[in-house]
């Protein structure tokens, strides 16, 4: 990590202000002759002229530095806030690298932190996911984990199954010394308080994934229930086209609309109906995708129309892909005489051209009730496959840790420790020997 980078780390677009940041060796130096100064204070605001490499001004702007290893990247670091734009901060980093510097790869300051030591790889993921957040929930939790709350908390785990592996490894080469008569007994009272932990944290992280990710909330029912009508209710504006040919809708329509602390994806669905036209077909289709990928479903049915084949249908489907998410059955067109004589049980009715206020309530109450504990949550994919494999990896040292086949238990104990371990940083063979010599005073 010889070369100095540099990017833009503000949004492309007008704004009052745009910041240039540079991280490397010649970053204080880059600064120097952009400025002109002789020396720049660590860490205080200083107020500069910067010029370009043939003395040229281009803007007067705020110079921070940074110096090593006081910064994000552990490097020196100097962060240019200039005038914001299309062109001024464009210029700017023009210079910077007429200077020496390269521009930045994505994510590479946030790797050489990582790199550097400044901070782990949960707390990387944690700053990624800090910008895509979707919901002011999601921003308390991932303020927490970049300051290490799931750090410590991965770091607990890992730090206690080396303590097993170091009592295995001891019993398999110094057998001769005293060591606790109940040890399987107790290794394996462990191993289930680990991993009932684990699950715990596991099931909470898939509960509240829609808090990182941004719920997904889909409308389905058959065609002419009002699906396009409420959707523009909900987004206050007349996004769908609205009429009573069946069909209208031929392909799911994805909006953003924010409903309380959360920005959710509401897609209007193309009504489920047995269709002819090969487009309608494709359209049907995408609305049973959106079924699977939704984390909640409103199923509208129309209070003014009879229950048919259309609405079974809807209803079979409901049941077989949205057993695991939630659903909200709803009656509309209230306003309208009443011919549903299905005996069904709905959450909430409504004209969906009149009134809405009940259904954001409801939604908002939902989405807010996934984020009723103060658990740690695992925010990314990538880290609950993490657990899942450190689960697996435990269950399979249990039988050989009952036969007492310890060479193999450990075996399978390293490889819990290195699942859990690239959470946040790989495991090092040399921890697992400070444990086994450090904890039982052996005298070796």
């Amino acid at each position: 990590m010889t070369d100095t980078i540099t990017a833009i780390a503000t949004a492309n677009g007008v704004g009052s202000i745009a910041i240039v940041r540079i991280s490397g060796d010649k970053a204080l130096q880059i600064a120097l002759q952009l400025t002109k100064k002789q020396t720049l204070k660590p860490r205080y605001a200083t107020l500069s002229n910067i010029y370009d490499t043939n003395n040229t001004l281009l803007d007067e702007s705020i110079v921070i530095y940074f110096n090593a290893p006081f910064s994000f990247t552990a490097e020196d670091v100097v962060e240019i806030q200039c005038h914001g734009g299309f062109v001024v901060a464009q210029t700017i980093l023009k210079a910077v690298l007429n200077l020496g510097a390269r521009v930045a790869n994505a994510g590479e300051f946030s790797k050489r932190a990582f790199l550097n030591g400044r901070i782990d790889l949960s707390e990387a993921e944690a700053i990624s996911a800090l910008i895509e957040a979707k919901s002011e929930d999601a921003i308390k939790i991932l303020a927490k984990q970049v300051k290490g709350s799931l750090k410590e908390y991965i770091e607990k785990v890992r730090d206690e199954i080396i303590h097993i592996l170091a009592y295995s490894e001891v019993t398999i080469d110094y057998a001769e010394e005293d060591l606790p008569q109940n040890l399987v007994e107790q290794i394996d009272a462990k191993l289930t308080e680990l991993k009932n932990s684990l699950k715990k944290t596991l099931i909470a992280s898939k509960s509240r994934e829609g808090l990182m990710q941004g719920f997904k909330v889909s409308i389905v029912g058959k065609p002419n229930v009002g699906k396009s009508s409420l959707l523009n209710a909900l987004l206050n504006y007349n996004r769908a086209i609205v009429s009573d040919i069946a069909g209208t809708t031929r392909d799911t329509i994805e909006e953003q609309v924010k409903i309380g602390t959360h920005l959710i994806k509401i897609v209007d669905t193309a009504g489920i109906r047995e269709a002819d036209d090969e487009i309608e077909k494709i359209g049907i289709q995408r609305s049973l995708e959106a079924i699977q990928q939704s984390d909640i479903v409103i199923a509208l049915f129309d209070s003014s129309r009879e229950f048919d084949e259309e609405d079974k249908k809807i209803l079979d489907l409901i049941q077989t892909y949205g057993s695991s998410k939630k659903i909200i059955f709803v009656k509309n067109k209230i306003d309208l005489p009443t011919k549903f004589c299905k005996d069904m049980k709905f959450d909430l009715e409504l004209n969906s051209k009149q009134d809405v206020v009940s259904l954001v309530e409801m939604l908002e109450s939902i989405m807010d009730t996934t984020n009723n504990s103060d658990e740690i949550m695992l925010i990314s994919q990538r880290q609950i496959q993490a657990v899942e494999m450190t689960m697996q990896s435990i269950d399979e040292a249990s039988e050989p840790l009952h036969m007492q086949e310890l060479e193999i238990f450990s075996f399978h104990l390293n490889d819990a420790i290195k699942h859990i371990a690239s959470i946040t940083r790989p495991f090092e063979n040399d921890e697992m020997l400070d444990k086994m010599f450090g904890s039982f005073c052996l005298g070796k």
